[in-house]
């Protein structure tokens, strides 16, 4: 049974720069002794001296600590950031970039958002404001590990347009992988902008929890126009798919053993989006995944599609846009099977 990560909690009043500067170094160090990478302590360092610099900003000072969090299969830092100021009205809204109460950039909690696996924020006891935010060692990279999915992927932007309002995602690691597609609302610069700013949160914290990805990437989405958005996780050695939508992303699970039912929240992520539901069902290692955004027909049925069914999921996708791609709408299909099959 997994153990508690012990440490002793390193607490550093912050009412100065040097002092801000004192914790930013202590935090990298702390970071590095448990096991994260010299980028990864670079970042949370930064993360550190954002929160010093909202102390001295917003409360004159208050108090960093610094500790060890998690499991031992799951090891990660903790970095609680205190004040007694006037505390945060919108806690939402003061993630949102260039949001600011004071004239600055207002980078600061977006930045420790984007860099942090976890950010909760409360008021203090006593008044002010109470932040608790963690990040923890991810699967190292190898080029050796069975993937466990193959993929095919397809996706263009409404014609004769250059910028595609679309993204996917497909990461994989250890026994897992995770797929996806965005769909940043309307089209050009403004939906990719929005879709990439999504994307770039999910692959950066790719092995969270899928209501954590959903939550994360609307608090990034919130200076955008916003984004609809599917995620999936198969899990190989549990033989489970968990699957999370919010909005019009179509997913369809050909080949599974049971009834495939997905809850589908109405919103935009980002904007007003609800918090995303997740479901779980069985994995069968015959069957195929598709997910597609509206840029694509959902008025189809595989049995039209059968003859499919044993290509590669390149081909699947390809074959899909070419059948059911709209071209007065971006486009993106991403396909996905066991790679034993």
């Amino acid at each position: 049974m997994a153990q508690d990560v012990e440490s002793v909690p390193i607490e550093i009043t912050v009412e100065c720069s040097a002092d801000v500067r004192k914790a930013s170094v202590s935090a990298k160090s702390s970071a590095g002794a448990i096991g994260f990478p010299a980028d990864h302590c670079e970042e949370v360092g930064l993360v550190v001296t954002e929160l010093g610099a909202n102390l001295l900003r917003h409360a004159s000072s208050g108090k960093i600590t610094v500790s060890a969090t998690g499991k031992d299969d799951r090891k990660g830092i903790r970095i609680e950031s205190e004040d007694s100021g006037p505390g945060i009205l919108d806690v939402e809204q003061a993630m949102t970039d260039g949001y600011s109460t004071i004239g600055g950039l207002g980078l600061g909690l977006g930045t420790v958002n984007r860099l942090m696996d976890e950010l909760d924020i409360y008021p203090g006891p006593r008044g002010g404001t109470h932040i608790i935010c963690q990040r923890y060692l991810r699967p190292k990279a190898s080029t050796s590990f069975d993937r466990v999915l193959a993929f095919g992927t397809a996706t263009r932007p409404r014609r004769p347009m250059d910028e595609n309002g679309d993204a996917f995602i497909i990461k994989q690691w250890e026994g897992n992988a995770l797929l996806g597609v965005i769909d940043g609302l309307g089209h050009g610069q403004f939906a990719q902008r929005a879709s990439r700013a999504a994307r770039q949160y999910v692959e950066q914290h790719f092995d969270q929890p899928l209501e954590k990805l959903f939550r994360g990437a609307g608090r990034v989405c919130r200076g955008t126009r916003g984004v609809v958005m599917a995620l999936a996780c198969v899990d190989h050695a549990r033989a489970k798919l968990r699957v999370a939508s919010v909005g019009n992303i179509e997913v369809r699970y050909v080949g599974g053993s049971e009834h495939f039912s997905p809850v589908v929240r109405r919103g935009i992520v980002g904007l007003n989006a609800p918090e995303a539901v997740v479901t779980e069902h069985a994995w069968n290692p015959g069957s195929l995944l598709i997910m597609h955004s509206d840029g694509l027909s959902t008025r189809w049925d595989w049995n039209d599609f059968s003859d499919l069914a044993r290509e590669a999921p390149e081909i699947i996708a390809q074959r899909l846009m070419r059948k059911l791609g709209k071209p007065d709408d971006d486009a993106t299909v991403v396909v996905a099977r066991s790679s034993a099959q």
